[in-house]
């Protein structure tokens, strides 16, 4: 199952020149980078693990991508995503989030069912990656 969270997750991986592109869009527009990596990628899990600092005012794709690719050496079977943020408004949103790395096998998501009171039935989604304790999820 191919995790499909933030922008692009439907295209095939990007390449370490279409990362670069990306960045330098963000950077172009004045918004802080960062890097960030976690082993659940539920999609209610918003807060990964930050690689880091966020990087503000840079003036170069590079600094982003050198990061990047220190996060994948020490985080090489994990989820791995650049995010940006838009701080002209006074708050600090993401405006644009894309995986960079992704574990070599990706468990996926399982669908609960749970019968509750008065006949109804309650879904959720279960990570297969929370299975095993941190650490040893792949």
């Amino acid at each position: 199952m191919r995790i499909t969270q933030g922008q692009f997750s439907f295209l095939p991986d990007l390449t370490d020149e279409e990362i670069r592109l990306q960045v330098d869009y963000a950077i172009s527009n004045g918004w802080a980078l960062a890097v960030e990596w976690t082993d659940d990628p539920h999609p209610r899990n918003t807060y990964w693990n930050m690689w880091g600092i966020p990087m503000f005012e840079i003036k170069d794709g590079a600094a982003v991508l050198f990061e990047v690719n220190a996060c994948r050496k020490q985080q090489s079977n994990d989820y791995i995503r650049v995010i940006a943020f838009d701080n002209t408004r006074g708050v600090e949103s993401i405006t644009m989030s894309f995986l960079v790395n992704r574990p070599s096998d990706e468990p996926g998501f399982g669908l609960v069912r749970q019968e509750i009171d008065g006949r109804q039935i309650r879904y959720t989604t279960h990570s297969y990656a929370t299975d095993k304790p941190a650490g040893q999820r792949y």
